[in-house]
């Protein structure tokens, strides 16, 4: 990833594609310890964590099982104990451009069901915000994340698939 890993940019917070230096581990052993073999994604579609966007159909991608809150932890040295996890994203299996600028959460990411997970400095799940918000109102995303980052014990917030519980992107104070 060659561009910025904030993808997006809000009142107080920004959404965050995963590190470009992390990617790099990723793509070389993910999280799990493996080496992961790219295929080629045929049909296209597959929410890529790497960009903030869905891949198109020929790019070549990466199923890799992911941290999110280990890295974040090990960055501010919080102790997430037994909240942390690991699980699969998709990434391109090469350097990509990294998430287009813009303000507001990423639509293109979006889908009718996500949750927003806050996390406090610790590393410890505060609660979740369940969104049942179709893609073409994705910009009210944004006044949910603000409610959550409302409450100042929020350090952290993870938007998450509910039907696979996939991480999709992580939201930060600015």
């Amino acid at each position: 990833m060659n561009g910025p890993a904030a993808a997006t940019t809000g009142a107080g917070y920004e959404v965050r594609a995963i590190e470009p230096a992390v990617l790099r581990e990723l793509r070389a052993r993910d999280d799990a310890g493996v080496a992961r073999e790219a295929v080629v994604d045929a049909e296209g579609g597959a929410p890529l964590r790497c960009c903030l966007r869905h891949s198109e159909a020929g790019e070549r991608l990466l199923l890799v099982s992911y941290a999110p809150l280990r890295r974040w932890a090990a960055a501010t040295g919080a102790d997430p104990g037994a909240y942390d996890e690991c699980g699969p994203v998709f990434v391109h299996a090469e350097e990509c451009a990294g998430p287009a600028p813009g303000p507001g959460y990423p639509a293109a990411m979006h889908g009718p069901l996500r949750v927003l997970r806050a996390y406090d400095a610790r590393g410890h799940i505060l609660g979740g915000t369940l969104l049942e918000v179709p893609r073409e109102r994705a910009t009210e995303v944004d006044r949910a994340l603000r409610e959550v980052f409302a409450d100042p014990a929020v350090a952290v917030v993870h938007v998450r698939a509910v039907l696979f519980g996939c991480f999709m992107a992580e939201v930060r104070r600015r």
